[in-house]
C-alpha cells in the first residue's frame, strides 16, 4: 500500500509503523493471496489519493466497501463508471435533488468528481470480502480511521462530517472542534433511508457552512 502520500504523510507514517497496522497488513496480504477480497489492492487508499489532507472540505463516512465484483474503488459510496448504480447511492442522490432542487452533478455512479473538490469518501472499514459485509471488522481499520478522524478534527479550518449509519456515528466522540460542523443521520441503505436519511438536508446545510468560508460543494 506504499504510494504518494498526498499531505497525509504524517498519519500514514506513524499509523503504519504500529503495530495494530503491521498485523492488519498481514491479515490482508492472506486474505488477498486466498480470497476475493475488495477494493483491488491498489485502491484500499484510493480515497486519500483523490483528496489531499489540506483540501478536505467535506467528510462523507461510510461502513465499508461495496462487496459485490466491479462495485468498490476504495471511496465510500462511489462505483466506477460503467457499473450499475447501487441503492445507497440512489438514494443519495434522490436526497440530493430533494434537498437543493437539482439533480447532482454525477454522471453514473462515480463520485471523483466530489473528491476533487474536497469531499473525503471515507469507510470505517476499508476492505472487505466479496459477499460478506463487515467481514473484515475488528481487524485494525476501525483503529486507523479513527487516527484519519482525529487528525482531521486538528486542523484549525472548520470542515462538515456527515455521519450516516451506526458504524459512522462512533466516530463522532473524536470530532471535538467547534470550527467544524458534525451531521448526522441514518444510513442511505434502502433498508434505513426511510428512517431519518430523506429529509435529513445534509448537502444545502454543508454548502451553507461552508460558504462562510467561501467554499462550496457542486454535489
Amino acid at each position: 500500500m506504499q504510494r504518494s502520500y498526498n499531505g497525509w504523510e504524517e498519519l500514514f507514517l506513524g499509523e503504519f509503523a504500529k503495530p495494530y497496522f503491521v498485523e492488519l497488513k498481514r491479515f490482508l496480504v492472506e486474505q488477498y493471496a486466498t480470497k476475493r477480497v475488495y477494493p483491488p489492492k491498489k485502491l484500499i487508499l484510493n480515497a486519500f489519493d483523490h483528496t489531499a489532507y489540506n483540501d478536505v472540505n467535506v467528510v462523507i463516512l461510510g461502513q465499508d466497501p461495496y462487496y459485490n465484483p466491479k462495485q468498490a474503488m476504495g471511496m465510500s459510496f462511489s462505483v466506477p463508471s460503467g457499473v450499475a448504480v447501487p441503492k445507497s447511492l440512489q438514494n443519495i442522490f434522490a436526497e440530493i435533488q430533494n434537498d437543493t432542487g437539482k439533480p447532482s452533478q454525477i454522471v453514473g455512479g462515480d463520485l471523483t468528481p466530489w473528491a476533487q473538490q474536497g469531499v473525503l469518501l471515507l469507510n470505517t472499514v476499508l476492505t472487505v470480502e466479496e459477499g460478506k459485509p463487515n467481514s473484515h471488522k475488528d481487524r485494525g481499520w476501525e483503529i486507523f480511521t479513527d487516527a484519519v478522524i482525529a487528525y482531521l478534527n486538528q486542523r484549525p479550518r472548520g470542515m462538515v462530517f456527515l455521519l450516516w449509519g451506526r458504524n459512522a456515528l462512533a466516530k463522532k466522540p473524536l470530532i471535538t472542534n467547534p470550527q467544524h460542523l458534525v451531521l448526522t443521520a441514518a444510513h442511505p441503505s434502502p433498508l434505513s433511508a426511510y428512517a431519518g436519511f430523506f429529509g435529513c438536508g445534509h448537502f444545502g446545510k454543508a454548502n451553507e457552512f461552508l460558504a462562510k468560508q467561501g467554499r462550496h460543494i457542486d454535489w
